[in-house]
């Protein structure tokens, strides 16, 4: 069982930034892709970036390309998301979560097997 907890969210004002970092208890966390979703009240939950195991292949929704990147070290059992130039629509509940696989499942919740409790988010305008 990986168990993930959530760190880095807060309150910004919108073009700022911030970085989310996600812990993980499982000693073979380097086995398996991560990824970052995030869900706005009333709104279902969407994807944002994955990466593979290794941290070669990277992932990303459209919305983020150019201004999200995701990282993750492995000798640390965590993986980052940085976010820059943040808008106030990207206000949400920012979730990480595994896969049972090392490999990138796509960007659909019901592939992810483990998840943390989420992260505020809060981009004011």
């Amino acid at each position: 069982q990986v168990q993930l907890v959530e760190s880095g969210g807060g309150l910004v004002q919108a073009g700022g930034s911030l970085r989310l970092s996600c812990s993980a208890s499982e000693r073979t966390f380097s086995f398996y892709a991560m990824g970052w979703f995030r869900q706005a009240p009333e709104k279902e939950r969407e994807f944002v970036a994955a990466i593979d195991w290794s941290g070669r292949s990277k992932y990303y929704a459209d919305s983020v390309k150019g201004r999200f990147t995701i990282s993750r070290d492995n000798a640390k059992k965590a993986v980052y998301l940085q976010m820059n130039t943040l808008k106030p629509e990207e206000t949400a509940v920012y979730y990480c979560a595994a896969p049972s696989r090392g490999t990138y499942p796509g960007p659909l919740p019901r592939e992810y097997d483990y998840w943390g409790q989420g992260t505020q988010v809060t981009v004011s305008s």
